[in-house]
């Protein structure tokens, strides 16, 4: 575990130092919000930041989300900084730790950031079998291309493989090819130097370097420019990259895992995916089924489920009824593990009785996942295919309160499509809510 440490923790940086490395942690230091994000931008493997909570807080979170910087922030400070932790949470502060910092407390959070959302759960024979093959090629340096449906779990996959390899010690890295804007994801991989473009005010290490001696997660590859395609096949092929702005090459030693939902082939056959990287990556594949047909897995991710969000809401755990049970196996899931999450999630909080009973599990009407053609009320015949896919987006995004992420799931498409229909239908003079998440 790499903590991060901003600010003076009120005089008690020396005994949360000692601490933290007396729980197996790497301690560095930084005395401001500037320095913490020097450190964080040069690709130093930091898991875990505790940061002063008399320091600005929204700020330094905000900038990690322009950067993209993804890790773990808790708050520490005196314990009658009421106002100011409540602050910080809100500002996205995982937790707040009060000082003088308590040895078990400090190594409950460490523990917990360690192992954050990385179980891999299941009771099906067809998971058991793909678990099998992933653990039989992890301690390879093999490219992995993992496939299935969105929601699936591949990126959970993915750190099984990593943390089963001879890489588990070093870091492992998550690049969202369908989430990042087309123009910045090339510096984010690659990196740049100071001044490479405007903006560009101090040198950033891509994800490749950052990745360098682990693991390297290419996450729906299939929506990578066709261009960056070429960049990203020398990078894997040469070992070495290149920053935006740089002069000379950089070597790296990173592992290159990739997931897509969309069927790679048909993608290389149609001209939106190079077929020498395909090759390259498509080394060993594993193929995540959907969730219904693998059904062994749908009771056990449930209740896991439930154990993790009744914990997180501080309510007391309760079993799921015979019927519940039934709902769950009888349904399609088409937005797989990631939507069984979001149910079990709203089911513990709904449940008023003494279990979890049908009222509380709460699915998407079956008729919703009829065709248009069945609904008498929404024939399709007479309209065009763009009219009913339209249709189709905007009722979708409606029914997830604008939830971007969510539609994007049940309609099986990226979130970069998705986010693209939008902007055409609101060209097109239809009604968009500008907030989304």
């Amino acid at each position: 575990m790499e903590l991060l440490i901003v600010g003076t923790l009120n005089g008690q940086i020396g005994a949360a130092s000692k601490i933290a490395i007396s729980k197996g942690g790497q301690v560095s230091l930084a005395d401001s919000i500037e320095t913490a994000l020097d450190i964080l931008r040069s690709g130093k493997t930091i898991e875990l930041v505790m940061i002063d909570v008399t320091l600005d807080v929204h700020k330094f979170i905000s900038s990690l989300t322009d950067a993209r910087i993804n890790v773990l922030v808790v708050a520490c400070g005196v314990a009658n900084d009421t106002s100011l932790a409540v602050k910080a949470i809100k500002a996205g502060a995982k937790e707040y730790i009060p000082l003088p910092p308590d040895p078990e407390l400090i190594g409950a959070v460490l523990a917990a950031a360690t192992r954050e959302s990385h179980a891999l759960i299941y009771g099906d024979k067809k998971t058991e079998a793909i678990l099998k093959m992933a653990k039989q090629i992890a301690p390879s340096e093999a490219s992995v291309l993992i496939t299935g449906a969105s929601g699936t779990g591949k990126e959970i996959f993915s750190r099984f493989i990593h943390d089963n390899s001879k890489r588990a010690n070093q870091k492992f890295v998550a690049v969202n090819c369908a989430a990042i804007p087309e123009a910045l994801l090339e510096s984010e991989l690659f990196g740049y130097e100071k001044g490479a473009f405007t903006g560009a005010v101090a040198r950033r290490i891509g994800k490749f370097e950052e990745a360098s001696g682990g693991t390297l997660l290419l996450d729906e590859i299939s929506e990578m420019n066709i261009g960056l395609q070429a960049k990203l096949l020398r990078a894997i092929q040469e070992k070495e990259i290149d920053r935006l702005g740089g002069k000379t090459p950089v070597k790296v030693d990173t592992r290159i895992i990739a997931t897509s939902n969309r069927n790679l082939e048909q993608c290389v056959q149609d001209g939106s995916f190079r077929q020498d990287l395909y090759y390259r990556l498509n080394v060993i594949n594993l193929n995540i089924p959907a969730l219904k047909d693998r059904p062994g897995d749908i009771i056990v991710l449930a209740k896991h489920f439930i154990k993790k969000y009744s914990e997180l809401n501080e309510l007391p755990m309760k079993d799921l009824s015979a019927g519940a049970e039934k709902m769950l196996l009888n349904y399609l899931w088409p937005g797989n593990v990631r939507e069984l999450e979001n149910t079990m999630h709203r089911a513990v909080l709904l449940s008023t009785g003494d279990e979890i009973d049908e009222a509380s599990v709460m699915l998407q009407d079956a008729s919703a996942h009829k065709s248009v053609e069945q609904k008498d009320e929404n024939s399709a015949v007479g309209h065009t295919v763009a009219e009913v896919e339209r249709k189709l987006i905007l009722d979708t995004m409606a029914s997830t309160s604008w939830n971007r992420s969510t539609a994007a799931t049940l309609l099986g498409i990226s979130i970069r499509t998705l986010r693209n229909k939008l902007k055409q239908y609101q060209e097109e003079g239809f009604e968009i809510p500008s907030h989304q998440e």
